[in-house]
């Protein structure tokens, strides 16, 4: 017989608004893999995902948001690159917290379910 600590809810959080997705798992896992390569093409292939697939999650972020998460360098000597900004980092930290938030509400809420 299973307890009522054998049981466990999930769920995926999405931020959204009239224009579209903004945030979701993907989308943060992405703007970590550009602060840990500084690269939007070396992210992209970490996460075995297109470079276009990537700059549009990325484009999409920007322009749906009050300011860009992030900004791309280009050419130079140094070569080109991507930074995460300011209000990108605040984005993850926002998106973990409301993720951390959903995860404890949901364990509170499964230990006053009675599945007999």
């Amino acid at each position: 017989m299973k307890t009522k600590e054998s049981f466990k809810a999930y769920s995926r959080i999405w931020i959204s608004t009239d224009e579209g997705n903004y945030l979701g798992e993907g989308r943060i896992t992405l703007l970590n893999e550009i602060h840990k390569h500084k690269s939007i093409s070396k992210a992209a292939q970490s996460m075995k995902m297109s470079y276009k697939k990537a700059w549009d999650m990325v484009n999409s972020m920007n322009t749906i948001g009050n300011a860009p998460l992030v900004i791309r360098t280009i050419g130079g000597t140094g070569g080109g690159g991507s930074e995460v900004t300011k209000e990108g980092k605040k984005a993850i930290a926002l998106f973990n917290s409301v993720k951390a938030n959903n995860r404890a509400f949901l364990e509170q809420e499964m230990t006053k379910t009675d599945f007999s």
